[in-house]
């Protein structure tokens, strides 16, 4: 079973392309795209969860789960929300993640011209990431007597759920008692402002003052973010192609990744990358998904991570450790294959 959250409107048997209330999805192995049948109840939903979450004993003692949050960007229906959601979970779970994988999908549409039309959809469903997610398993674990290391993966647009649900969050609908801070926090291909996750800057401020860790994955080969493209004509300079400003917070960690996936995306077989190569290379790409397990696991300063070499500017980049190539672990998910557009 894969375990989904989806903020789109009931169409019928399925959902269509319009914000509306959240669904609880429990999906078959064999499903291919989200149905009504799928729909169970939050509190089962989270109860299926918890008991999935593989328990780890830290140095401490305590003992804990892992929950990784995956937010899809623009133009992705749920066959390829899916598709991606297995292969981070089978690629993790290779690469020494002993947690769960579960999306959060919105309603982010399919046509290209309506890019700015889905950056308004995702405003609007971004509070349900906290609401009905991250808090949710705050007062579970809670009610429980458990503890759940809940983490996010942002991939491209995905990065704006992710500030917007944070900033909303603090400005009214999450109350302060509830904890809800997210442990490692992690943006791929990041279709936000990098400007904007500055140290004080109001829009991302909640962002970081939420979690323990935001890890940014740059490549300036994206092409698909290049300010050249009509549909962004007016948008600052994206974070995930020019990576984090040099004012970011102590907390927040710049992974330069271009040189790795010039070298990379040579020998790869194309077949093993959903959706656009230079926007969504890292889901199958088995050196970042090591340096995303390491992340996850936060057992290893940000320096000793052996996917990472450090830059002058005390940041880093990706590089492959010895024996780990882009060949490695491509082993086929249950899937359907995703629209050739698809970024």
């Amino acid at each position: 079973m894969d375990y989904c959250i989806t903020v789109r409107n009931r169409e019928g048997t399925g959902f269509g392309e319009e914000p509306g209330p959240t669904s609880f999805l429990r999906v078959p192995d064999t499903a291919t795209g989200f149905d009504a049948s799928q729909v169970i109840g939050s509190a089962d939903w989270v109860k299926d969860v918890l008991a999935l979450l593989a328990p780890v004993r830290d140095l401490s003692g305590a003992v804990r789960g892992d929950l990784l949050v995956f937010i899809h960007g623009f133009d992705n229906q749920p066959p390829v929300v899916l598709q991606r959601h297995r292969r981070l979970q089978v690629d993790l779970t290779a690469a020494g993640f002993t947690g769960l994988v579960a999306s959060f999908d919105w309603p982010s549409g399919d046509v290209a011209l309506a890019y700015l039309q889905d950056r308004d959809k995702a405003r609007h469903t971004a509070l349900a990431l906290v609401r009905d997610c991250i808090a949710l398993f705050a007062r579970a674990t809670v009610a429980a007597q458990c503890d759940v290391n809940v983490h996010v993966l942002a991939h491209s647009m995905g990065a704006y759920v992710l500030r917007e649900a944070f900033d909303d969050a603090d400005d009214r609908s999450v109350p302060a008692s509830i904890n809800w801070t997210a442990s490692q926090i992690a943006c791929i291909s990041a279709d936000v402002s990098a400007i904007s996750f500055a140290a004080g800057n109001p829009e991302s401020e909640s962002v970081y003052r939420h979690c323990v860790r935001l890890t940014n994955y740059a490549n300036p080969f994206d092409e698909v973010l290049q300010l050249a493209n009509a549909k962004r004509i007016g948008l600052a300079p994206r974070l995930g192609r020019v990576g984090l400003p040099a004012n970011a917070p102590a907390t927040a960690v710049n992974v330069e990744c271009g040189e790795y996936y010039q070298q990379m995306i040579r020998t790869r077989d194309p077949a093993t990358i959903i959706g656009i190569p230079c926007h969504s290379w890292q889901i199958g790409d088995p050196v970042f998904t090591e340096d995303l397990a390491h992340t996850l696991a936060g057992n290893l300063d940000r320096r000793a991570v052996p996917t990472r070499a450090p830059l002058p500017s005390g940041q880093f980049e990706l590089v492959a450790p010895s024996g780990l190539v882009a060949s490695a672990r491509v082993t086929p998910v249950p899937v359907t294959p995703p629209p050739p557009a698809a970024p």
